[in-house]
């Protein structure tokens, strides 16, 4: 059995059916703006959707079309503008995450420097976290797993090492 030409063409390109151009919903490039009534006043906006995701990366206002009632119409330039602002949204908070859940501090230990890390896993059932030690050439000393609410510092983290490692209280 052989498949036709469009059959081929639909496998290379799954998502072109799910390629939508309305005024007020757009689908692409992994992507969905829509605009949507501004509960907050009598105004309008637009919700950027990442595809797989349940929740808007971004929501704001929207422009009033020429007739002061209804929304501007979705264009592939505000489209782009969205995905790109939508996009910038996503990646700070994923920035933000990482750095609430990585800390890492520099101490020393018998003269050489020594990074000691916090990486915390934020497990619904049994959140935790990963104390390591990493000499100068990235090379692990010793990982010991603690409380996701482990005070990490400086201080703390020269106590452990100056505690050969032990695994902290």
């Amino acid at each position: 059995m052989t498949l036709s030409d469009s059959d081929q063409d639909q496998d290379l390109h799954p998502d072109e059916d799910n390629v939508i151009h309305e005024p007020r919903l757009w689908r692409d490039d992994g992507w969905m703006a829509r605009v949507i009534k501004n509960e907050d006043d009598d105004g309008w906006a637009v919700e950027m959707i990442k595809d797989g995701e349940a929740e808007p990366a971004l929501t704001g206002p929207w422009t009033m079309g020429r007739d002061k009632k209804n929304p501007k119409p979705l264009d592939p330039n505000a489209f782009r503008t969205l995905i790109k602002t939508a996009s910038e949204v996503l990646r700070r908070h994923e920035q933000q995450r990482h750095a609430m859940l990585h800390k890492d501090v520099m101490v020393r230990a018998n003269g050489e420097d020594v990074t000691v890390t916090l990486d915390i896993v934020p497990d619904e059932d049994d959140p935790y976290a990963d104390l390591k030690a990493l000499d100068m050439f990235g090379a692990v000393l010793a990982q010991v797993r603690v409380s996701a609410g482990f005070k990490f510092s400086k201080t703390s983290a020269q106590a452990w090492v100056d505690n050969d490692f032990r695994k902290p209280d």
